[in-house]
């Protein structure tokens, strides 16, 4: 049983549509998928009729922008209920600050002169959710600013960086509300990235699990991170959760399907306990 709990479609900053991302699934030999746009549900409605034509088992899933102590953090929905207007209206106004943040990031690169990078992310957004900061790295690396959007992030994007803008997104506890008021399972997205002291990610650990989180995501391209992770999951409780995070065919060293392993145990608790609400 293939299962990959994290991916991307035009929704929010992934290349392909929503049935373009179930048919590679199924090229993939992937079996079950969660679609978990950024701050955003509207995919799932394609993804639900493809998924069902081509016998994929497909998990409505969201991926929510989270602060928490001065960190960006981001918190998995599985098996949420997208029309839950708590969780809706709570995506409207994310949505609204991304684009808002975007639109300053353009300013700031136009200032340390790179112009109309917004223009050029709008258009490559194509009438997406939302504008996000892989939308200007892309723009970036099509000016030949970059080699590639990892190098256009270093460069321009990171913190420190022309073209970082700080935001206030989503607190710990709301976002984890929204997703169990709609019938969901809170899961902490690819932990390893998030840049704090071990005392401080404890912390992280501890508020997430008091605020009701259940999964923690397990790297998937480090075993050594992965084995320690798993570990934490033991220690907390949480359910390990396996994702790829894919956003495009061209992503290096990314595909769908190719996860962690998380064993057989944990993978037929995500089948069962977050096979979700399917969008009318």
């Amino acid at each position: 049983m293939r299962i990959d709990l994290h991916t991307h479609s035009t929704f929010s900053d992934g290349v392909l549509t929503p049935a373009e991302l179930m048919q590679r699934a199924a090229c993939q030999n992937v079996d079950a998928i969660a679609l978990t746009d950024h701050d955003e549900t509207g995919g799932l409605a394609e993804a639900t009729q493809i998924a069902g034509e081509l016998g994929i088992r497909l998990i409505a899933g969201v991926e929510i922008s989270v602060s928490w102590r001065q960190h960006t953090l981001h918190v998995l929905g599985l098996g949420i209920d997208p029309d839950h207007q708590p969780l809706a209206q709570g995506l409207i106004a994310l949505r609204a600050a991304r684009l808002a943040r975007a639109m300053r990031m353009g300013e700031r690169l136009q200032e340390a002169g790179i112009s109309e990078i917004f223009r050029d992310a709008s258009a490559l957004a194509n009438g997406a959710g939302t504008i996000g900061r892989h939308h200007l790295a892309r723009s970036l690396v099509a000016r030949g600013c970059a080699r590639n959007t990892a190098e256009a992030f270093r460069l321009f994007l990171a913190e420190g960086k022309p073209g970082f803008v700080a935001q206030q997104w989503a607190s710990l506890e709301q976002a984890i509300d929204w997703i169990r008021a709609a019938d969901g399972i809170a899961v902490l997205a690819h932990p390893e990235r998030y840049r704090m002291p071990r005392m401080a990610f404890r912390a992280l650990l501890e508020d997430f699990k008091h605020c009701g989180g259940e999964g923690l995501e397990i790297c998937r391209h480090d075993r050594g991170i992965a084995f320690e992770q798993l570990r934490t999951a033991r220690q907390f409780g949480f359910t390990p959760a396996a994702g790829s995070d894919f956003h495009a065919p061209e992503q290096s060293g990314v595909e769908l399907g190719v996860v962690a392993d998380i064993g057989t145990d944990a993978a037929a608790v995500w089948l069962q306990r977050a096979s979700g609400h399917m969008p009318n």
